[in-house]
């Protein structure tokens, strides 16, 4: 795929934060901090910030108070102020919603620029956060799965290819894996794209959209996966895991995917591998081989395949209208 280089005069580094709706944000935080292992930064009366054991910014989870479960907003971090500047005129020249955000409207982070990216997800650009202590070498504080950072997003879109398109061509992200139909058709139906040197920032998946199926932490090591399960099961949450433990053919990963206490998703993984070499070609799986979906474990269930969390629009503050595929969808094989 040839990228656009003309106007790609921007460096966006990689995933920065999620943004998750939640009806009891009290209760939220509890899940995530005490079941979880996440930190909490600081918290006002709508919302509360959570960060991960590496992080160096103030968040790379917010919970927010709503009503209604789902998706606020999904980060990503550049390399400088001018860099904002420049997305802005990309966005501007092809229509976009956008809207600039001052710091005093996001707390912990710098100017924002918010968009709305072309199949529907509310996107933020940032440059600056305010700085924290990493804890990692805090071992005294570590707790069960001992989430290491926020490492990537998982979208539904009617149709992948464009998503792929989109954010190759015109954002400058690399990709690592992708399912392609057989000849003649050659269409991509999911794509594992990067800017980060790991498997995948986002992953842009042919379903119902714009919707997200879930949000990825790292986790240390292998037993991370066993302890945060034991601490999920013991705190009282053994059913809202939802599939897993198993690995995934696509970016090796060893994981578990639980619902929060209002049904967001999210996975906490490890065992992915790094793209350095960004000249190396992507690997391309079968569209109908099941074993990148799952290389062992037990099958999903049914609500894995079928249910997503809604985004929100910029210009209504309400969740997104969803779309069918426009293309075959593939559920069975999201990952």
């Amino acid at each position: 795929m040839e990228r656009n280089m003309d106007d790609m005069n921007f460096n966006i580094l990689r995933l920065g934060h999620i943004e998750y709706f939640v009806d009891d944000l009290s209760r939220s935080r509890d899940f995530y901090v005490d079941a979880v292992g996440l930190f909490e930064t600081e918290r006002d009366e709508r919302h509360v910030y959570l960060r991960a054991i590496e992080d160096r910014e103030h968040h790379s989870m917010v919970l927010t108070q709503s009503g209604t479960p789902g998706v606020g907003a999904i980060g990503f971090r550049v390399s400088r102020e001018e860099d904002l500047d420049q997305l802005a005129r990309k966005f501007q020249a092809r229509q976009l919603p956008m809207r600039w955000l001052q710091p005093w409207e996001k707390r912990g982070q710098g100017r924002t620029l918010q968009v709305q990216d072309p199949f529907g997800f509310p996107i933020e650009y940032y440059a600056t956060k305010q700085p924290v202590e990493s804890l990692l070498q805090q071992y005294h504080l570590h707790r069960h799965g001992c989430p290491t950072r926020l490492d990537h997003v998982n979208v539904l879109m009617p149709d992948a290819q464009a998503g792929y398109e989109w954010y190759t061509r015109e954002l400058g992200f690399f990709c690592s894996e992708y399912t392609q139909s057989a000849p003649p058709d050659d269409h991509v139906y999911g794509a594992w794209l990067y800017r980060k040197p790991t498997t995948h920032d986002l992953a842009v998946m042919t379903g119902p959209g714009p919707t997200m199926h879930h949000a990825g932490f790292s986790l240390m090591e292998p037993m991370g996966v066993i302890r945060a399960c034991d601490a999920l099961a013991a705190a009282g949450y053994a059913d809202n895991i939802e599939r897993g433990p198993a690995r995934h053919g696509i970016s090796n990963a060893l994981f578990v995917y639980v619902r929060d206490p209002d049904g967001n998703r999210f996975e906490l993984y490890t065992g992915d591998y790094l793209t350095v070499d960004r000249d190396q070609p992507p690997k391309r799986w079968e569209l109908d081989n099941p074993r990148r979906q799952s290389l062992w474990g037990p099958p999903p269930p049914r609500c894995w395949f079928e249910e997503s969390m809604r985004v929100t629009s910029l210009a209504t503050g309400e969740p997104q209208p969803v779309q069918a595929p426009t293309t075959r969808a593939i559920p069975l094989y999201v990952e």
